[in-house]
């Protein structure tokens, strides 16, 4: 191996411009690897969220006219009975998607990992020069 001390400035500088080009490239890899991963892991989950969410509507909508009909059958007009059902689901239903978009908001795309070695790679470069 070639002693640093011996090698000229210009081949110093042609050594530092190659390592950063290849450094750029991996750091580009790495952050398009992490993005993607997120991506498909997200688009998955949100293919386990409306899937299970078609079969939970179904699934509510015959236990909402259960209800309606025992509300009824415990003496309430069947208009107000199925008003009561109605306000009752739609304040949970609004509740429960407020708090989907507040985590949702929480969730970061930004690749972390890159963003550190980012800052890795600058210090590095840094003391290169």
């Amino acid at each position: 191996m070639e002693d640093r001390s011996d090698r000229s400035l210009g081949t110093l500088f042609s050594d530092l411009s190659r390592q950063l080009s290849t450094l750029v490239r991996q750091e580009i890899d790495l952050a398009r690897t992490e993005v993607t991963t997120t991506a498909t892991e997200s688009a998955r989950d949100a293919g386990l969220i409306g899937a299970g969410g078609v079969l939970l509507h179904a699934a509510l909508l015959g236990a909402l006219a259960t209800v309606v009909l025992i509300l009824v059958k415990l003496g309430i007009e069947p208009w107000l009975a199925a008003l009561l059902v109605t306000v009752a689901v739609a304040v949970l239903g609004a509740a429960l998607a407020l708090r989907g978009r507040d985590q949702l908001r929480q969730r970061s795309l930004v690749p972390k990992r890159t963003m550190e070695t980012l800052r890795d790679d600058a210090e590095w470069a840094k003391e290169q020069i």
